[in-house]
């Protein structure tokens, strides 16, 4: 089923909508479905149900941890580079 969506351009906005339309061999209405699905494409996909469930899962697991101070020293060491 397809729905009508309508969008209200000025002149000038929808001149330079045209000309991009025609440099793709495109109608303007195509021009701005595929505008719409690459913008929509570029969203982040919002899942917090399988964020959440991730992060439990994760929690239940026992990760090797080093001492804080160590670990701190080692990471600025690698920043700096041996200068020992």
């Amino acid at each position: 089923m397809s729905t009508r969506l309508q969008v209200v351009l000025d002149e000038e906005e929808l001149e330079e909508i045209r000309r991009a339309a025609r440099r793709h061999r495109l109608t303007v209405s195509e021009w701005v479905r595929q505008a719409l699905r690459e913008s929509r494409r570029a969203e982040p996909r919002r899942d917090e149900e399988r964020k959440l469930e991730v992060v439990r899962e994760a929690a239940e697991h026992a990760y090797p941890v080093g001492d804080i101070g160590e670990m701190l020293r080692d990471i600025e060491s690698g920043y700096l580079g041996d200068q020992e």
